[in-house]
């Protein structure tokens, strides 16, 4: 198994997103530890995990909470020896941020992903690399989405924040790959089987007029592949850039897109 023994913590894990990556980082060997504000969420990705023969742990940490997050992390650290991995897929709700031009958008409305994205992936990864330094090694792993690259309407702060944890991940890879410990950022599209993706198209076919199909049908139409990605595929990927496999890669974004992004 490619992430054997590996102990890898989850931010945002009772999402689709990281409970995907939870799952398969599980099945590839790997301890997670599974954090959300929810406890409830990210018990039930627990359970489920521990049911098909995985080792799970959850805890309720607010992944915009210094504290809670510095604390956690050190408690893993001293029960099992150290973090291998951090994966950060936190979540906002999109109702009020997608969906208005620019030009009407309220301030506060605009800089919410830019505050949340931003302060969560700095706070989670800065103390995942201080521990990850200390023993030579490790993998930070940020989530961002395609629209980051490319001249889209109507994503309001989105596209700000995604661009920004972009460099943050470059500057962390650049600080920390002397140290061992290597930065890549997983950079799918829209995933049409997750929850919030379907509110997002919803809010963009609203504006546009069009039917929540239609505008899915759209957004696939225009990549490469004809079709967007999977939560299977984004969470292969991760555990891609989580293993060996990807040991000579830092300070770079994996492209899962289906071709929306060409990079």
């Amino acid at each position: 198994m490619r992430l054997d023994n590996n102990k890898a913590i989850i931010y945002g894990a009772g999402g689709a997103i990281g409970a995907a990556v939870a799952r398969a980082f599980a099945r590839e060997g790997a301890k997670v530890f599974l954090t959300g504000r929810t406890l409830d969420a990210v018990e039930a990705v627990a359970k489920d995990i521990s049911t098909n023969g995985g080792v799970a742990e959850a805890a309720q940490v607010d992944a915009m909470d210094a504290a809670a997050i510095s604390e956690h992390a050190a408690d893993v650290v001293a029960r099992h020896g150290g973090i291998d991995i951090s994966f950060n897929a936190i979540g906002l709700p999109q109702p009020g941020v997608q969906g208005t031009a620019l030009v009407d958008l309220d301030l506060e409305r605009f800089t919410a992903p830019i505050h949340t994205y931003l302060t969560s992936h700095f706070l989670t990864a800065q103390v995942a690399g201080r521990h990850m330094a200390q023993r030579g090694s490790g993998v930070i792993i940020t989530l961002t989405a395609a629209p980051n690259r490319m001249a889209a309407p109507l994503i309001g702060g989105m596209g700000p924040s995604w661009a920004g944890v972009e460099a943050l991940t470059r500057g962390l890879a650049a600080e920390l790959g002397p140290r061992g410990v290597r930065v890549v950022c997983l950079r799918p599209d829209g995933i049409p089987e997750t929850g919030t993706i379907d509110v997002v198209f919803g809010l963009h076919a609203q504006a546009l007029g069009i039917t929540t199909q239609e505008f899915t049908a759209m957004m696939a139409e225009r990549t490469l592949l004809g079709r967007l990605p999977t939560l299977a595929e984004v969470a292969g990927a991760a555990v891609f850039l989580a293993s060996s496999d990807a040991g000579a890669m830092t300070g770079t974004a994996l492209n899962v897109s289906g071709g929306s992004l060409a990079d």
